[in-house]
């Protein structure tokens, strides 16, 4: 072997007990982050809190709001793919693919899905003022009155704002959107019947339905609600293949390793297990899930072209 050789074979020598040292570093060694973007961050501070307990690191909750949860997904997809900084993902990331035309990441290319953590149901609910008590019957009455039933939502281009362009399609019916800046201002006229209907997000609405200030009418998932198990789903009613159903899942940045990947799998799947998780998130209008990363990669898929389907042709548009 040549001196050039030698003095190769031994640096590669050398280097080999390194790397085995570093792939072989358990896992976590410091505090992890999960970002969070739109919404509240219970769910990511419930979890966080169970895997601290767990691995011994500190699980941190960076919230991230604006832009409908673009800045929080543009951070953790720059950030290193070392499994120290995650985001806490909804569905409103999959409409965003279609609405936003220059996003500085890519969900599928710039995102490694961990698993789906829940699956939350959007009630569609009206005013008691308004003399309807199922699907058929709301659009029965927004037939019988074009362009006089206004429906809210939390803005141009979210989940319960895409319900009510789905209504119309499938049923065929003339409704007036009309948008608010976020979830809490759109119930509180839908309380006033300022308003008169609204795909109003579970853990937003049940209370004002148990309350007897808002009737629902239906469930917007394609499966009934676990919260409202007596209330037939708008697909039920009707018009089958009718699915809004928001979630949050947790995602990685891309090239983290698949080590890691199996790892916060795993954990999370655990802490979604535990009665104690169960119990609060069902409290709370979340119903769990647990997947794989590759089912949950599916997933996400699935939801971006449907919702991409809907916007054209609906031709939503934030402004």
């Amino acid at each position: 072997m040549s001196g050039l050789g030698q003095c190769a074979a031994v640096a590669l020598l050398a280097i080999l007990p390194a790397a085995s040292a570093v792939a072989a570093q358990p896992y976590p060694v410091k505090p992890i982050r999960i970002v969070v973007g739109p919404g509240p961050d219970t769910l990511a501070r419930l979890i966080g809190q169970k895997m601290t307990d767990a691995w011994g690191q500190q699980v941190i909750v960076d919230q991230r709001p604006g832009a409908g949860g673009t800045i929080a997904a543009e951070l953790a997809a720059r950030s290193a793919p070392d499994g120290y900084t995650l985001l806490l993902t909804t569905g409103s990331f999959t409409i965003n693919s279609s609405l936003y035309p220059n996003l500085g990441y890519d969900m599928v290319r710039d995102l490694a899905p961990v698993s789906l953590l829940a699956t939350i149901p959007f009630i569609l609910v009206v005013h008691p003022s308004l003399p309807v008590h199922s699907v058929r019957e709301l659009v029965a009455l927004a037939r019988a009155r074009p362009g006089q039933i206004n429906y809210a939502s939390a803005g141009n281009g979210t989940p319960p704002h895409l319900g009510g362009e789905m209504l119309k399609a499938v049923a065929k019916v003339d409704i007036v959107h009309v948008p608010y800046k976020g979830v809490a201002p759109a119930i509180i006229d839908a309380l006033s019947g300022q308003v008169q209907v609204m795909f109003a997000v579970a853990p937003a609405g049940l209370p004002h339905v148990n309350a007897g200030k808002l009737r629902a009418i239906a469930a917007s998932t394609s499966k009934r609600a676990r919260a409202l198990p007596e209330l037939p789903t708008v697909a039920e009613s009707g018009y089958p293949g009718f699915d809004v159903t928001g979630w949050n899942g947790l995602h990685a940045p891309a090239r983290t390793p698949p080590t890691i990947i199996a790892a916060l799998n795993s954990e999370v799947r655990k802490v979604i297990a535990r009665p104690d998780v169960i119990e609060k998130m069902a409290a709370s209008g979340l119903e769990p899930e647990g997947s794989s990363p590759e089912s949950f990669g599916e997933y996400v898929k699935t939801d971006i072209a449907r919702w991409a389907k809907l916007i054209r042709a609906a031709n939503v548009r934030l402004d």
